[in-house]
């Protein structure tokens, strides 16, 4: 493949212009672990002049012309498309993405942003008649979204540039001035879209990005000059920035163990295929990764001998290597923790039906069946190359056993009766229920988000942009 080269250092982005403070921040190569670059690491006083400056900002944010905001985004789009192999490259060294996982990601952040570039123009209000009695004859009122103000965004190290897309593209549909601090381990991307920024005509102080190690992330959160906060990661850190965020607005888009059902009218052919993709692509790192396989009785030891055969064929190595399926985890440590808990969840009675082998960040691609209900490995959030197999023989069992759960992010469900899709629709306390494909799946316009402990909020790019906005109510009374 082409590699392009990677420059040795980068700055951050502070009010729109390139800094460089320092190279603080060392970023490795996630399979090797050899340095691959170095980052400018934002220290508190560079925080606080961003902060300063998307609040100056606020207003010539508020006043861009629909086609101003939108034209900025198409500029994204055509640049991205232009920088296409650079940023995939980019994100194969820094998150260990496969290249091909890293291509579709590409793709995706471009969809995002032509997304927000059409929803710049659709900010839609509504006129309402008020003349409901006799008091309010004469009346009437007209409604319309107005920007929220200055936004914080921290976005995660397994999706580094479509999950920033989908915080960066609808600030700026909407007119909001933001500051954004990347994941430490995968600031690239990131910084890249910063600089694509900076070609444009944004306000000074429409956008800061800062690369900072977690305690920076305080500083995101508690200043209440800034109006909303999106942060995607972890549910540990997410409920306890919610808590330290003040009167701001709080979108959170957490973790999850999401389900798959398999009843037993399914495609299995397709079942498989799907269930293998969705459990261990980008090695397990997302969110709406399968975790837990739910199958039917009647075809459980069929789906489970054809998911272990097709588990075993699947590529482990280079994520630079095109042929490559698996690649590292983020990091050794996040590694030995999922193995931790394959081994708690084997000595407590679970099966290992493949996998389970870890060398450095690389864990296998593993399998397991009759996990107990209270082993890490069916309760918490794997985050890597981890699914569990179980059985069902009822379908309202099947949705329980899906809703037993402290997450609630999305859930898929491989049926064909559509009586069975609405129950499952009903009663599932999930934010997504995907028909005959699995959790995984998300298209970038779609409502996004979770219930109970998987977060609060929805994104795709126009539920994003009604978050980052106010209602402002106009009544007219006509003399």
């Amino acid at each position: 493949m082409f590699m392009p080269k990677l420059k040795d250092v980068y700055p951050l982005y502070l009010n729109n212009k390139p800094v460089q403070p320092n190279t603080d921040l060392v970023v490795t190569d996630k399979f090797t672990g050899e340095v691959a670059f170095r980052t400018a690491l934002a220290t508190p006083d560079v925080i606080e002049e961003a902060i300063a400056g998307a609040v100056r900002a606020a207003g010539p944010m508020a006043r861009l012309a629909s086609y101003e905001r939108q034209a900025v985004l198409q500029h994204c789009v055509d640049r991205f498309r232009e920088r296409f192999d650079e940023l995939a490259y980019a994100l194969c060294v820094e998150a260990g993405k496969p290249i091909k996982d890293a291509e579709g990601e590409v793709t995706r952040l471009i969809d995002t942003f032509r997304i927000g570039a059409e929803e710049a123009v659709r900010n839609y209000g509504e006129v309402q008649p008020l003349d409901i009695s006799p008091r309010a004859k004469g009346y009437m009122g007209i409604w319309r979204r107005v920007p929220i103000g200055p936004c914080s965004f921290i976005s995660p190290f397994n999706f580094p540039l479509n999950l920033a897309a989908h915080k960066v593209a609808p600030a700026i549909a909407m007119g909001c001035p933001f500051v954004m601090k990347p994941a430490s381990l995968t600031p690239l991307g990131a910084i890249i879209m910063g600089e694509v920024l900076a070609e444009t005509d944004l306000p000074e102080g429409a956008f800061s990005i800062l690369p900072a190690h977690r305690d920076g992330a305080d500083l995101f959160t508690t200043d209440e000059r800034l109006k909303l906060l999106s942060f995607t990661g972890s549910p540990e850190v997410g409920w306890a920035l919610k808590a330290k965020a003040g009167k701001k607005k709080i979108v959170l888009e957490l973790g999850g163990n999401a389900a798959a059902v398999v009843d037993r009218d399914a495609d299995l052919d397709h079942a498989v295929e799907r269930i293998v993709f969705g459990a261990f692509y980008q090695s397990g790192q997302s969110c709406i990764g399968v975790q837990r396989i739910i199958a039917h009785a009647d075809i459980y030891d069929e789906l489970r001998d054809r998911l272990v055969a097709k588990t075993k064929t699947l590529i482990a190595g280079d994520p630079k290597d095109r042929d490559t399926f698996i690649g590292p985890m983020i990091s050794e440590k996040e590694a030995s923790r999922l193995k931790g808990w394959i081994d708690e969840a084997v000595a407590a009675g679970a099966k290992l039906l493949c996998g389970g082998g870890l060398t450095g960040a690389m864990l296998e691609a593993t399998l397991l069946e009759d996990v107990p209900a209270e082993c890490a490995a069916n309760t918490e959030e794997a985050f890597g190359p981890l699914a569990n197999l179980s059985r069902f023989t009822d379908w309202a069992d099947a949705l329980a056993q899906v809703n037993d759960s402290k997450f609630g992010l999305q859930a898929g469900i491989f049926t064909r009766d559509i009586h069975q899709v609405l129950e499952a629709w009903d009663d599932l306390d999930v934010g997504g229920v995907v028909v005959n494909d699995v959790p995984s799946y998300r298209v970038d316009n779609m409502p996004y988000g979770g219930v109970k402990d998987s977060g609060l909020g929805r994104e795709g790019i126009r539920f994003a942009m009604e978050d980052m906005s106010e209602i402002r109510n106009l009544v007219i009374r006509r003399l």
